[in-house]
């Protein structure tokens, strides 16, 4: 019996056979399979759900990855350590410098290295704007499952403009590769903060507006309170992490509970619910994405004007890191997300492994979550799990 319908009857559905596998007959009428993706708006990536429906209602619910594997981890392993990070990015495309600050993280701890202070501030920035466009989507994406398309176009707008800081700062709109081991690849431009400044000032009036469209909505509370609700005592069973495990009543933020970079120089607390349905998933990152614009504006009125902004390394042909392990860790929009990196004196690393918050959220938690749940609400109970493949099928 699954934990999560455990106190629900769940003899009327399918039982399984002396192998574990579901006895559904099809030929009956009674039960009917369904797949949801993996090309379908109704998924939040290339994945696929397989559902077994009794009419509307979801009797078993199976996950399929695979439809966009690249072996990640294995191509990282075979390539230098500055050429890793190339790669280590698309592990999660929506938010790509959370790789690239564990990956660097990891070298540097494992070669010894410290990075300047004004390296420091610059990669905080970087993170926190990494973080804003990612809710600027999942926020306003969760309106979109109920019908509320207009909150998505004003969403991506808005994202639009902190993708354009970030081409005006590293090159590129969705993979940067600003971060290297040793620091970062140069200061801000001249009249940075004043275009970031203006853009803030944009998103502060799209917050107000998507708390006026979604949060006050009978429809949109219709159809997410009390929906998919999480009991506080799965988040330590299943390793539960950032806005879902926070709408649950758990305190826990990687930027508090282990600071890095200038986070304990920074003002602000985590947001904390008791009931995590998905009203409340969804609303916590409403919250954390005003925390993203302050945090930012702090950042840029306290960081120095100018510093050295990489530490020295080796040549990056030749670099061979000692024998070592290292684990880093960084709080993403989507909660803990870490690299653990392993090395054998020479110029690759001898084992990368990811721990995304995906994998669980989006196979084991919601294979069980979707069981006795509507048809309706797939899309809407996985968004509010916000995951992202690339982290399951890396």
């Amino acid at each position: 019996m699954s934990l999560f319908h455990i106190e629900s009857d769940r003899s009327k559905y399918p039982q399984p056979g002396d192998d574990g596998k579901l006895v559904v007959d099809l030929d009956s009428h009674k039960y009917v399979k369904l797949w949801q993706g993996p090309n379908h708006p109704g998924v939040t990536g290339n994945m696929a759900i397989e559902l077994t429906l009794a009419g509307d209602e979801i009797v078993q619910a199976k996950t399929h990855v695979g439809y966009l594997h690249r072996g990640f981890e294995k191509l990282i392993e075979r390539r230098l350590f500055l050429q890793g990070m190339q790669t280590s990015i698309r592990m999660c495309v929506a938010e790509p410098d959370t790789n690239e600050y564990v990956y660097c993280q990891c070298v540097e701890e494992l070669s010894g290295i410290e990075i300047p202070e004004m390296a420091k501030w610059i990669r905080t920035l970087v993170l926190e704007m990494s973080r804003l466009q990612s809710f600027l989507r999942v926020v306003p994406g969760q309106g979109g499952t109920t019908g509320l398309g207009i909150g998505v176009q004003w969403g991506m707008y808005m994202r639009e403009l902190i993708l354009d800081r970030f081409e005006e700062l590293t090159g590129g709109r969705i993979y940067h590769m600003y971060f290297t081991p040793g620091g970062v690849r140069g200061l801000l431009p001249q009249g940075f903060k004043k275009r970031m400044e203006e853009n803030l000032k944009e998103i502060d009036d799209f917050i107000i507006r998507i708390d006026d469209l979604m949060y006050s909505n009978a429809v949109f509370k219709k159809r997410t309170v009390d929906v998919a609700v999480i009991n506080p005592s799965w988040v330590d069973k299943y390793g539960i992490v950032g806005p879902v495990a926070r709408s649950a009543g758990f305190n826990r933020d990687v930027r508090k509970d282990y600071p890095y970079l200038i986070y304990d120089q920074l003002d602000f607390e985590p947001k904390v619910m008791n009931h995590s349905d998905i009203y409340n998933r969804s609303r916590i990152r409403w919250y954390e994405l005003q925390q993203s614009v302050d945090l930012i504006r702090q950042i840029m009125a306290r960081m120095p004007e100018n510093g050295d902004f990489k530490a020295p390394t080796p040549n990056v042909l030749h670099w061979e890191i000692p024998k070592g392990e290292a684990y880093v860790r960084a709080e993403s929009s989507r909660g803990e997300y870490g690299l653990y990196m392993v090395t054998d004196g020479s110029t690759k690393p001898r084992r990368v492994n990811l721990r995304g918050p995906s994998y669980t959220q989006a196979v084991c938690l919601l294979e069980d979550m979707l069981v006795g749940a509507n048809i309706a609400d797939v899309h809407s109970i996985m968004v509010s799990l916000q995951t992202c493949p690339p982290e399951i099928e890396r």
